[in-house]
């Protein structure tokens, strides 16, 4: 994670400023202060550690070596390293959820509420690289609580799309599993992006993105129409 202040609008707010080291000794500031600075510290180490090394190969005193923290101070704030990364990501999740909600609410029509939580989610990913990476590679990797964590942080998407369902002019009704097979869809395109260092360039796949969210509920041609709208 780039240091110094975070980037303003899509996505700043979701990363922990890069607080500046405490001065050793009797610095006379608030202990409430003191743990919130160390522990935004902690957590932006992590964020750039876990970009360099990936979760697995990520220890704890690699952390605090990047924080300039002591084990003993990590651990006062995290129980371990599966606890800290939960943290961060939570953080993350929680932003790129409001940010979603908040684009599609603008919106009265569902395809363009769609549209508008796609368009907010390539945005923050790609202005975001070492963050894209921890929402969306590294639980996988993890496994555990983080993977379980990740899949819940999908559900969000799953219940805009699920809002789709009264369109869907089929014989017969969309499978339960439809909306769940659509997200999966959507994640593979990104993180095949992510992982082919094209993070930045994450916004263009946002008409196919549109088109594969659309198609099923709107029919083809319409999904077409409105993706590359």
């Amino acid at each position: 994670m780039a240091k110094g202040k975070a980037k303003k609008g899509d996505g700043g707010e979701a990363r922990a400023t890069a607080s500046p080291r405490l001065p050793a000794g009797r610095h006379g500031l608030p202990r409430e202060f003191v743990a919130q600075n160390q522990r935004e510290r902690i957590v932006t180490a992590l964020v750039d550690t876990v970009a360099e090394r990936g979760y697995n190969a990520t220890t704890v005193a690699n952390i605090t070596k990047a924080a300039s923290v002591s084990r003993r101070t990590f651990y006062e704030h995290f129980a371990d390293k599966e606890a800290c990364f939960l943290a961060a990501y939570e953080m993350v999740a929680d932003h790129i959820a409001v940010s979603m909600r908040s684009a599609a609410e603008a919106f009265d029509e569902w395809p363009q509420q769609v549209r508008a939580s796609l368009a907010t989610l390539l945005r923050f990913l790609a202005g975001e690289p070492e963050l894209a990476r921890l929402y969306l590679i590294e639980p996988v990797a993890a496994g555990g609580q983080i993977a379980a964590r990740h899949r819940a942080s999908m559900q969000d998407l799953i219940e805009i799309l699920k809002a789709g369902r009264p369109r869907h002019g089929g014989d017969q009704p969309l499978p339960e599993a439809t909306e769940e097979t659509l997200v999966g869809g959507i994640v593979s395109l990104i993180v095949r992006e992510i992982s082919a260092g094209r993070t930045d360039q994450l916004e263009t796949l946002l008409p196919d993105l549109v088109e594969l969210s659309l198609a099923l509920y709107v029919g083809a041609e319409e999904a077409e129409r409105l993706a590359r709208q």
